[in-house]
């Protein structure tokens, strides 16, 4: 973990504005927005479509991340590290991508709404400080990725 500012940052999952806003899951600033905050989402947004980009194709490649996994929390990031490492294995050894994979998994992703509770609403007073905290990072010349 980093302090930034006053706020010690932990590390966070990168979303998109239909997400809850969680400490542990940062998304952008919507409405109306000052130069600091469209700054703030497009550094965001810059991080995120690299994840999502590669995430897009490694889903297309193993339909079964499309779905509901009814695997441990323990075993999830077992299963999506190793399809990680055989998706590079294909890719390595020139197996081919379909494009239409990306096609299928975006629109079948598309069918599972996230969740809107009051434990999430309640986390999102202390997550607000951490964007906040993130913001004036981005700011600073060391935030000039």
């Amino acid at each position: 973990k980093r302090t930034v500012g006053d706020v010690e940052m932990p590390i966070v999952i990168l979303g998109d504005p239909a997400y809850p806003l969680m400490p542990w899951l940062m998304k952008p600033y919507t409405g109306a927005l000052d130069t600091e905050k469209e700054l703030f989402n497009y550094r965001l947004s810059k991080c995120r479509m690299v994840a999502e980009c590669a995430f897009r194709r490694l889903k297309g490649r193993w339909r079964s991340l499309l779905t509901r996994s009814d695997l441990s929390q323990t075993n999830i990031p077992i299963v999506i590290a190793a399809c990680c490492v055989l998706h590079n294995l294909c890719e390595s050894k020139g197996e081919t991508f379909m494009a239409g994979w990306e096609v299928e998994a975006n629109r079948l992703a598309a069918d599972y709404a996230q969740p809107d509770t009051r434990a999430i609403r309640r986390a999102q007073q202390d997550t607000l400080r951490i964007r906040e905290a993130l913001k004036a990072s981005f700011q600073s010349e060391q935030g000039n990725l």
